[in-house]
């Protein structure tokens, strides 16, 4: 643009000495505003610098989205850090349920444990009361058994007692019988080491044939029902000097 301004002033000035020649005058008005001055000149050069300044100051295309980029990274980091707080607290949530559903689980094996044991001994022991009555009948029989004499118990001169004798004793064996399908013993423990779980030692006396702590005499035999002690034995231990 300045270069054709200039070349339009240079070919106005030519053409001014053939006018005057011609005795035309000349239009300064017209030349002054066709040619423009340096300071005008120098006016315009600003507006083409500061274009340029401009130009060069516009930010591209890919510096603008980079403030987006960071801005959407932030926001997914931000997301991302939510989630994995989440994810810790279900986590945390998980295993305390898990915990008190293995709590509850077993504190209902261990209740129906205690209750199958409950209902067992309620089963096994359910008699005792009846046992312990019991018991009475069955040291009866056995004390009129023991004070029958040996030596009376011959057939040629005592049938009928020996008859007598012998019915004692089946009825004894067979009401045994029947107490032991029910769970109850009877415990004999002449000539057996002194256990204080099962005997309850009345006195102690020195038997020079005997060891220490043997039981070597029975005043009355004890019981057991389905391996508890219903009654222990009362007995004699030996006690040597």
């Amino acid at each position: 643009m300045l270069r054709q301004v200039l070349s339009s002033s240079s070919r106005a000035l030519r053409s001014a000495p053939r006018l005057a020649a011609a005795g035309k005058p000349l239009l300064r008005p017209q030349f002054q505003s066709a040619v423009p001055s340096p300071l005008a000149a120098r006016a315009a050069q600003p507006s083409v610098a500061r274009w340029y300044s401009e130009a060069k100051e516009t930010p591209a295309e890919g510096d603008k989205d980079k403030p987006e980029a960071t801005k959407e990274e932030g926001g997914d980091a931000d997301a991302l850090s939510e989630l994995k707080k989440t994810l810790e607290t279900k986590e945390t949530e998980a295993k305390e349920w898990k915990d008190k559903c293995m709590r509850t689980v077993a504190d209902f094996r261990n209740l129906q444990d205690r209750t199958a044991r409950e209902v067992k001994t309620a089963r096994d022991f359910a008699i005792q009361k009846f046992a312990k009555d019991l018991v009475e009948s069955v040291d009866n029989l056995d004390r009129a058994l023991t004070t029958v004499p040996a030596d009376k118990l011959d057939a040629a001169v005592n049938q009928d007692l020996v008859n007598l004798y012998d019915g004692l004793k089946m009825t004894e064996s067979i009401l045994l019988q029947t107490l032991a399908k029910h769970g109850l013993e009877r415990l004999d423990p002449e000539g057996e080491k002194f256990n204080p779980n099962e005997h309850e030692a009345t006195f102690m006396a020195p038997q020079p044939d005997k060891e220490n702590n043997t039981v070597f005499h029975i005043q009355q035999k004890g019981f057991k029902l389905n391996g508890r002690v219903l009654r222990a034995a009362k007995v004699g231990v030996v006690k040597n000097s």
